[in-house]
């Protein structure tokens, strides 16, 4: 008997993990591009857009309910084109269609399901459905057979409803300049912040996501102001997390999110955005506090990274599902049972070390993890810790670097036996923002902790990023196995330039800041709105989406506007640059209404204001780069907690750095020694040859 042959629809050739994921569905899907417009046209038949992403829980589980059923696969080809779109890979589709979705429904979220006119026009959106009416929701196949009498009947009040929420979108991206911003905006998105905090930290209700670009504003704005309380909610937060269930105590790494307030159950995909980010913080509010754990957490998500998320030429993967074996959370979950038997073998451990890992990780024969499937317990753990390891160790009377020395020993063991399970899926392709990100996090790393590896393999990922998603004096947006594909978004440039300035801040060799000022003025030239200031999220060449989008908002990625704003802050004060300084009020003043609107919703924004009210310092230090007294400056810079500083190097082998900068020929060392020299808004101090003289001048 002859094999029955596959059946592939149009995604068959695609690299995006998320479409190959429906390449085999009984729905007759399409990548985003002409063809698939022009079919409804041609037939007249409203589109069926589907945008997920691979790692996306309910993403699969609407796929296996509906996508994947022969029977709803013929209702869908029947009454639609279907299009599949992967929001990592076309992050201005799934933007402008989640904005149409928060405006005919007031939420969003992925699966994002959304119906549009052959003309791209939205006229019906949700997230996930399932196939057939519950008493919670009303189903797929009941949409779609409303949708077809709809279409048949009443097209002309379709398309009108269409033509509304089109023009409301377009209305929503435009924006209108207003004045500077000022000190009160900071406090009021202070006090904002502090109100939405609670006694677990972080700030959501019923869930949480990590919210770094919150923690990092209230790092900043307590370095700024002394306002304790600040750096009171970032520490609740980083040391619950550090705690929960989010956090993966076996292999490392963060997951997405929690359903819960305490943190316990997570959501268990892991994002590489939130890894490097988070990084960040933890890094940060090490150097605020001097507290050990905050360094020991920061190498503990990049460990994850480099072992688990690098590629072998360099680049950084997206993502790991938080489903195995069609079971979310499968890979992370323990029973009482296998934590004993893996602990108690007597070449490896003692009844003693279960017991003990048990109580500390609060491990239940019932289980601690609340299956939200079946609504009850199953008997299956997610690790993790009451109270803090200190407090632990007293109770037990140890002192806590052997306990910690003893849970580490017992965590390897655990780690070794999960690695012999069927892994979650990874989403292998590598992204110029996310990779931007993670970039910046580890170029940061290596100059704060000492760590050269972490410089290495930042600077590695930019060769990478340079040589394979760099093309014609652009970048692009995705590299999946050889296929580089999808010119470069707003957040492309923001993030590489960061990661290519805190690269420079790390290494001192300015080709990194030549390569991201190049950048800088791609972004001016093709992102850049003439009219009203600020930066699109798609070049000018870009092909035409019902709205060119400009927003300054936050979401589980920081603001690209945002980030340009503090980065344009940096190169103009590095590079002594007038007119670049010039540009951040433009961008100030073009999203300043919306920001006084929501200001908690642009905390990276609001960071740059910070800087820009000041006071901002530039230190040079003139001297060689392998002097002793240059490397003490360097690291009395690296170890203090400085985020309105930047400092660049006055030396004899940058000539491209003293060529651009006109007042280094003045900038010269004291005495034959390496010398700091200290501006503050354009007036500089009495230069200083003392490490301990710099830091008076910095405080």
């Amino acid at each position: 008997m002859a094999e029955k042959k596959k059946h592939y629809n149009h995604l068959k050739n695609e690299k995006s993990p998320y479409l190959i994921q429906h390449a085999k569905n009984p729905v007759d899907w399409y990548p985003w591009g002409e063809e698939a417009f022009k079919k409804a046209k041609r037939e007249n038949k409203p589109i069926f857009l589907s945008i997920g992403y691979s790692t996306c829980h309910w993403c699969h589980v609407m796929a296996r309910e509906s996508f994947q059923d022969p029977e709803m696969g013929d209702l869908i080809n029947q009454v639609f084109i279907p299009i599949k779109v992967d929001r990592e890979e076309l992050p201005d589709v799934d933007s402008t269609y989640m904005t149409a979705s928060q405006i005919m429904t007031g939420t969003g979220g992925w699966p994002l399901t959304v119906f549009l006119t052959p003309d791209l026009k939205p006229f019906f959106a949700g997230t996930y459905f399932p196939k057939d009416t519950t008493e919670i929701s009303i189903g797929l196949r009941q949409i779609i057979l409303n949708v077809k009498e709809l279409w048949n009947n009443q097209s002309e009040e379709v398309l009108k409803n269409a033509e509304e929420i089109s023009s409301n979108l377009k209305n929503i991206s435009q924006t209108k300049s207003g004045d500077l911003l000022d000190e009160p905006v900071l406090k009021n998105t202070y006090k904002i912040l502090e109100k939405s905090c609670d006694e677990y930290g972080g700030f959501g209700t019923s869930q949480k996501f990590p919210s770094p670009n919150i923690l990092l504003y209230l790092l900043h704005y307590w370095e700024s102001t002394g306002e304790e309380n600040a750096l009171e909610m970032v520490r609740k937060t980083l040391d619950h997390m550090s705690r929960g269930g989010i956090w993966d105590h076996i292999g490392y790494g963060f997951h997405r999110y929690s359903v819960d307030p305490q943190w316990l159950i997570p959501h268990f995909e892991k994002m590489l955005y939130d890894q490097a980010l988070l990084a960040i913080v933890y890094m940060e509010a090490y150097q605020a506090t001097g507290n050990n754990e905050y360094q020991q957490k920061t190498d503990q998500i990049l460990k994850y990274v480099l072992r688990d998320m690098k590629s072998p030429q360099g680049g950084f993967y997206s993502a790991e599902d938080a489903e195995s074996e069609g079971e979310e959370g499968k890979y992370y979950l323990w029973s009482k049972k296998e934590i004993t038997k893996i602990l108690n073998q007597e070449t490896t451990g003692s009844p003693k070390d279960s017991e003990m890992f048990s109580l500390i990780y609060q491990i239940q024969e019932k289980g601690n993890y609340f299956d939200m499937a079946s609504g009850g317990y199953n008997g299956m753990n997610i690790p993790h810790l009451k109270q803090p390891l200190e407090k632990t160790a007293e109770e037990m009377g140890m002192e806590v670097e052997e306990l910690q020395q003893k849970l580490e020993n017992m965590r390897r063991k655990l780690f070794q036996a999960r690695e012999e399970r069927i892994h979650p899926s990874k989403d292998d392709k590598i992204l110029t923002d996310w990779n931007g990100l993670m970039i910046a996090a580890l170029a940061r790393a290596g100059r704060v902790l000492g760590r050269k590896e972490y410089t290495e393999t930042a600077i590695k990922a930019v060769d990478f990023i340079k040589n394979n998603l760099y093309q014609e004096g652009k970048l692009m947006h995705r590299y999946r196995d050889g296929e580089v594909k999808v010119e470069g978004y707003l957040e492309d440039y923001t993030f590489m330039i960061w990661s290519l300035l805190e690269l420079y801040q790390t290494t001192l060799d300015s080709s990194y800041l030549k390569w991201g000022l190049e950048l800088n003025q791609i972004l001016l030239d093709q992102f850049w709105d003439s009219e009203e200031g600020g930066f699109f999220l798609t070049s000018k060449d870009a092909a035409d989406l019902l709205m060119r989008k400009k927003d300054a908002s936050d979401g589980s990625l920081p603001s690209g506007n945002g980030v340009m704003f503090l980065n344009m802050l940096r190169l103009s004060s590095i590079l002594e640059d007038q007119k670049l300084k010039e540009k951040t009020i433009e961008l100030e003043k073009a999203f300043a209404p919306r920001v006084k609107q929501i200001p908690s919703g642009h905390t990276m924004f609001l960071m740059a204001v910070m800087d820009r009210i000041g006071p901002f310092y530039e230190v040079v230090i003139s001297g060689e780069k392998e002097d002793e007294q240059t490397q003490k400056l360097i690291d009395k810079l690296n170890s203090n907690y400085l985020p309105r500083t930047v400092f660049s190097l006055n030396s004899s082998d940058e000539e491209w750095l003293r060529m651009k900068v006109e007042s280094f020929r003045e900038k010269k060392p004291l005495e034959k020694k390496s010398t700091a020299y200290v501006c503050k808004q354009g007036v500089c101090e009495l230069p200083t040859t003392d490490e301990n003289r710099l830091m008076e001048l910095l405080k």
